[in-house]
Protein backbone atom coordinates (compact mmCIF):
# COMPACT_ATOMS: atom_id res chain seq x y z
CA UNK A 1 0.00 0.00 0.00
CA UNK A 2 1.16 3.81 -0.89
CA UNK A 3 1.20 6.31 2.05
CA UNK A 4 1.07 9.83 0.83
CA UNK A 5 1.91 12.14 4.44
CA UNK A 6 1.59 15.99 3.11
CA UNK A 7 3.17 17.88 5.79
CA UNK A 8 1.61 21.70 5.74
CA UNK A 9 2.03 24.83 7.88
CA UNK A 10 -1.69 23.76 9.59
CA UNK A 11 -2.17 20.32 9.18
CA UNK A 12 -0.70 16.78 8.11
CA UNK A 13 -2.64 14.83 5.80
CA UNK A 14 -2.44 11.73 5.42
CA UNK A 15 -3.60 9.32 2.84
CA UNK A 16 -3.00 5.55 2.10
CA UNK A 17 -3.61 3.83 -1.41
CA UNK A 18 -4.52 0.18 -2.24
CA UNK A 19 -2.15 -1.83 -4.63
CA UNK A 20 0.71 -0.92 -6.64
CA UNK A 21 -0.09 2.65 -7.65
CA UNK A 22 3.00 2.70 -9.47
CA UNK A 23 2.00 -0.16 -11.54
CA UNK A 24 -1.48 1.18 -11.58
CA UNK A 25 -1.26 4.32 -12.97
CA UNK A 26 1.28 3.04 -15.56
CA UNK A 27 -1.68 0.83 -16.89
CA UNK A 28 -3.81 4.12 -16.82
CA UNK A 29 -6.13 2.44 -14.08
CA UNK A 30 -7.40 4.06 -11.31
CA UNK A 31 -6.24 3.51 -7.50
CA UNK A 32 -8.88 4.07 -5.10
CA UNK A 33 -8.01 6.43 -2.04
CA UNK A 34 -8.49 3.91 1.12
CA UNK A 35 -8.08 6.06 4.34
CA UNK A 36 -7.34 9.29 5.10
CA UNK A 37 -6.63 11.10 8.38
CA UNK A 38 -5.56 15.32 9.21
CA UNK A 39 -3.90 15.91 12.17
CA UNK A 40 -2.91 19.22 13.68
CA UNK A 41 0.89 20.54 12.56
CA UNK A 42 3.54 20.68 15.46
CA UNK A 43 6.67 22.34 14.14
CA UNK A 44 8.65 20.80 16.79
CA UNK A 45 7.46 17.66 16.34
CA UNK A 46 10.30 15.11 16.46
CA UNK A 47 10.85 11.94 14.02
CA UNK A 48 10.15 9.88 16.99
CA UNK A 49 7.33 11.79 17.80
CA UNK A 50 5.71 11.80 14.45
CA UNK A 51 6.63 8.46 13.66
CA UNK A 52 4.39 7.66 16.79
CA UNK A 53 1.41 9.50 15.43
CA UNK A 54 1.13 8.18 12.27
CA UNK A 55 1.94 4.67 13.27
CA UNK A 56 -0.97 5.68 15.85
CA UNK A 57 -2.95 6.47 13.02
CA UNK A 58 -2.32 3.83 10.63
CA UNK A 59 -3.03 0.99 13.04
CA UNK A 60 -3.01 -2.35 11.25
CA UNK A 61 -1.94 -0.34 7.68
CA UNK A 62 1.30 0.30 9.30
CA UNK A 63 3.06 -3.00 8.44
CA UNK A 64 1.25 -3.02 5.34
CA UNK A 65 3.26 -0.08 3.59
CA UNK A 66 4.89 -1.03 0.53
CA UNK A 67 5.80 2.60 -0.50
CA UNK A 68 5.08 6.85 0.25
CA UNK A 69 5.40 9.48 -1.36
CA UNK A 70 5.94 12.70 1.18
CA UNK A 71 6.18 16.54 1.16
CA UNK A 72 6.76 18.80 3.63
CA UNK A 73 6.36 22.77 3.52
CA UNK A 74 7.47 23.38 6.86
CA UNK A 75 11.32 23.06 6.62
CA UNK A 76 11.74 22.05 10.37
CA UNK A 77 9.97 19.01 9.97
CA UNK A 78 11.08 18.18 6.15
CA UNK A 79 14.24 17.29 8.52
CA UNK A 80 12.75 14.96 10.60
CA UNK A 81 10.45 13.81 7.92
CA UNK A 82 13.31 12.24 6.17
CA UNK A 83 14.81 10.94 9.93
CA UNK A 84 11.31 9.07 10.61
CA UNK A 85 11.83 7.07 7.20
CA UNK A 86 14.82 6.08 7.82
CA UNK A 87 14.49 5.07 11.19
CA UNK A 88 11.27 3.76 10.87
CA UNK A 89 10.46 2.41 7.27
CA UNK A 90 14.40 1.57 6.50
CA UNK A 91 13.42 -1.08 3.41
CA UNK A 92 10.65 0.93 2.08
CA UNK A 93 10.98 3.09 -1.12
CA UNK A 94 9.91 6.29 -0.92
CA UNK A 95 9.76 10.01 -2.89
CA UNK A 96 10.36 13.01 -0.56
CA UNK A 97 9.35 15.73 -3.31
CA UNK A 98 12.24 18.48 -3.58
CA UNK A 99 14.08 19.99 -6.54
CA UNK A 100 15.57 17.39 -8.37
CA UNK A 101 12.25 14.72 -8.28
CA UNK A 102 10.75 14.07 -11.01
CA UNK A 103 7.73 15.26 -11.63
CA UNK A 104 6.88 16.39 -15.25
CA UNK A 105 6.28 19.95 -14.30
CA UNK A 106 7.58 22.90 -16.07
CA UNK A 107 8.00 25.72 -13.65
CA UNK A 108 7.57 29.10 -15.56
CA UNK A 109 8.50 30.89 -13.25
CA UNK A 110 11.77 33.82 -12.48
CA UNK A 111 12.89 31.47 -9.18
CA UNK A 112 11.55 27.47 -9.94
CA UNK A 113 13.21 27.20 -6.68
CA UNK A 114 11.01 29.43 -4.71
CA UNK A 115 7.74 27.28 -5.84
CA UNK A 116 6.93 25.13 -3.41
CA UNK A 117 6.68 21.29 -3.05
CA UNK A 118 2.72 21.44 -2.72
CA UNK A 119 1.92 23.97 -5.15
CA UNK A 120 3.91 21.45 -7.92
CA UNK A 121 2.40 18.70 -6.54
CA UNK A 122 -1.25 20.01 -7.04
CA UNK A 123 -0.20 21.21 -10.27
CA UNK A 124 0.46 17.79 -11.50
CA UNK A 125 -3.01 16.27 -9.69
CA UNK A 126 -5.12 19.31 -11.55
CA UNK A 127 -3.22 18.43 -15.18
CA UNK A 128 -4.07 14.50 -14.82
CA UNK A 129 -7.71 15.11 -14.21
CA UNK A 130 -8.36 18.17 -16.53
CA UNK A 131 -6.72 18.32 -20.01
CA UNK A 132 -7.41 22.45 -19.96
CA UNK A 133 -6.18 25.47 -18.43
CA UNK A 134 -6.73 25.02 -14.63
CA UNK A 135 -6.74 27.58 -11.69
CA UNK A 136 -6.26 25.48 -8.26
CA UNK A 137 -7.27 27.83 -5.19
CA UNK A 138 -5.98 25.72 -2.20
CA UNK A 139 -7.70 26.83 1.34
CA UNK A 140 -5.23 26.46 4.07
CA UNK A 141 -2.82 28.86 6.05
CA UNK A 142 -2.75 31.06 3.20
CA UNK A 143 -4.77 31.26 0.18
CA UNK A 144 -2.85 30.14 -2.64
CA UNK A 145 -4.16 30.06 -6.69
CA UNK A 146 -2.05 28.30 -8.77
CA UNK A 147 -2.65 28.79 -12.64
CA UNK A 148 -1.31 25.44 -15.36
CA UNK A 149 -1.63 25.80 -18.53
CA UNK A 150 -2.98 22.90 -20.61
CA UNK A 151 0.48 21.44 -21.36
CA UNK A 152 0.72 20.68 -17.91
CA UNK A 153 2.97 24.07 -17.32
CA UNK A 154 2.92 25.69 -13.60
CA UNK A 155 2.55 29.75 -14.99
CA UNK A 156 2.58 31.10 -11.46
CA UNK A 157 0.06 32.36 -9.29
CA UNK A 158 -1.09 34.51 -6.18
CA UNK A 159 -1.41 34.30 -2.55
CA UNK A 160 -3.77 36.33 0.12
CA UNK A 161 -3.76 35.79 3.47
CA UNK A 162 -6.07 32.55 4.73
CA UNK A 163 -9.36 32.67 6.18
CA UNK A 164 -8.00 31.49 9.91
CA UNK A 165 -5.34 33.94 9.73
CA UNK A 166 -7.56 36.47 8.86
CA UNK A 167 -9.99 35.57 11.85
CA UNK A 168 -7.41 35.41 14.31
CA UNK A 169 -6.17 38.62 13.17
CA UNK A 170 -9.26 40.55 12.88
CA UNK A 171 -10.24 39.17 16.89
CA UNK A 172 -6.55 40.07 18.33
CA UNK A 173 -6.69 44.03 17.04
CA UNK A 174 -10.38 44.76 17.62
CA UNK A 175 -11.04 45.00 21.14
CA UNK A 176 -14.51 43.98 20.89
CA UNK A 177 -14.08 41.62 18.27
CA UNK A 178 -14.06 37.20 18.70
CA UNK A 179 -13.33 33.69 17.25
CA UNK A 180 -16.53 33.00 15.84
CA UNK A 181 -17.62 29.21 14.12
CA UNK A 182 -16.93 29.26 10.81
CA UNK A 183 -20.31 28.64 9.18
CA UNK A 184 -22.81 30.01 6.76
CA UNK A 185 -24.69 32.98 8.98
CA UNK A 186 -28.59 33.26 8.40
CA UNK A 187 -28.32 35.82 5.47
CA UNK A 188 -25.36 37.88 4.12
CA UNK A 189 -26.56 40.55 6.12
CA UNK A 190 -25.57 40.07 9.77
CA UNK A 191 -28.32 40.77 12.68
CA UNK A 192 -25.74 40.31 15.72
CA UNK A 193 -21.64 40.55 15.72
CA UNK A 194 -21.03 37.02 15.41
CA UNK A 195 -23.20 36.50 11.67
CA UNK A 196 -21.25 39.99 10.87
CA UNK A 197 -18.40 38.14 11.31
CA UNK A 198 -18.99 35.31 9.46
CA UNK A 199 -21.04 36.94 7.19
CA UNK A 200 -17.26 38.91 6.08
CA UNK A 201 -15.27 35.86 6.10
CA UNK A 202 -17.27 33.46 3.89
CA UNK A 203 -18.54 35.82 1.34
CA UNK A 204 -16.10 38.31 1.36
CA UNK A 205 -13.23 35.17 0.96
CA UNK A 206 -15.78 34.00 -2.05
CA UNK A 207 -15.93 37.29 -3.27
CA UNK A 208 -11.69 37.84 -3.39
CA UNK A 209 -11.32 34.68 -4.96
CA UNK A 210 -13.96 35.16 -7.47
CA UNK A 211 -12.42 38.75 -8.08
CA UNK A 212 -9.14 37.13 -8.55
CA UNK A 213 -9.93 33.95 -10.53
CA UNK A 214 -11.79 36.24 -12.91
CA UNK A 215 -9.02 37.95 -13.50
CA UNK A 216 -6.85 35.30 -13.69
CA UNK A 217 -9.13 33.48 -16.44
CA UNK A 218 -8.93 36.82 -18.34
CA UNK A 219 -5.11 37.05 -18.52
CA UNK A 220 -5.18 32.89 -19.76
CA UNK A 221 -7.95 33.69 -22.58
CA UNK A 222 -5.27 36.10 -24.17
CA UNK A 223 -2.05 34.31 -23.81
CA UNK A 224 -2.96 30.78 -23.69
CA UNK A 225 -6.51 30.49 -25.01
CA UNK A 226 -8.92 28.03 -24.23
CA UNK A 227 -11.45 26.80 -21.42
CA UNK A 228 -10.20 26.98 -17.99
CA UNK A 229 -11.25 24.50 -14.73
CA UNK A 230 -11.05 26.14 -11.87
CA UNK A 231 -10.17 23.56 -9.31
CA UNK A 232 -10.82 23.79 -5.10
CA UNK A 233 -8.90 21.61 -2.24
CA UNK A 234 -7.84 22.30 1.18
CA UNK A 235 -9.38 21.95 4.64
CA UNK A 236 -11.48 25.06 4.10
CA UNK A 237 -12.11 24.56 0.76
CA UNK A 238 -16.08 23.48 1.61
CA UNK A 239 -16.52 26.62 3.66
CA UNK A 240 -15.92 28.98 0.66
CA UNK A 241 -17.12 26.73 -2.54
CA UNK A 242 -20.96 26.63 -2.11
CA UNK A 243 -20.82 30.66 -1.86
CA UNK A 244 -18.35 31.06 -5.01
CA UNK A 245 -19.13 31.50 -8.91
CA UNK A 246 -15.92 30.58 -10.35
CA UNK A 247 -14.90 27.25 -8.99
CA UNK A 248 -16.65 24.41 -10.67
CA UNK A 249 -14.94 21.40 -9.12
CA UNK A 250 -13.50 20.37 -5.17
CA UNK A 251 -11.05 17.88 -5.01
CA UNK A 252 -10.58 17.15 -1.36
CA UNK A 253 -7.61 14.44 -1.47
CA UNK A 254 -5.88 16.95 -4.96
CA UNK A 255 -2.29 17.21 -3.13
CA UNK A 256 -2.69 13.36 -2.05
CA UNK A 257 -3.76 12.16 -5.62
CA UNK A 258 -0.09 14.50 -6.52
CA UNK A 259 1.61 12.51 -4.37
CA UNK A 260 0.22 8.99 -5.43
CA UNK A 261 1.35 10.32 -8.84
CA UNK A 262 4.72 11.71 -8.62
CA UNK A 263 6.09 8.24 -6.98
CA UNK A 264 4.38 6.28 -9.76
CA UNK A 265 6.57 8.76 -11.95
CA UNK A 266 9.91 7.85 -9.69
CA UNK A 267 9.21 4.26 -9.38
Amino acid sequence: MLLAIDIGNTNIVLGLYDADAASADAQGADVPLVRDWRMRTEPRMTADELSLTVRGLLGDYADKITGISALSTVPALLRELRVMLDRYWTDVPRVVVEPGVRTGVPLLVDNPKEVGADRVINTLAAHHLHSTNCVVVDFGTSTNIDVISARGEFLGGAFAPGIEISLDALASRAAQLRKVELVRPRSVIGRNTVECLQSGILYGFAGQVDGLVHSIVAELETTHGGPTTVLATGGLAPLVVAESGTISHHVPDLTLLGLRLVYARNF
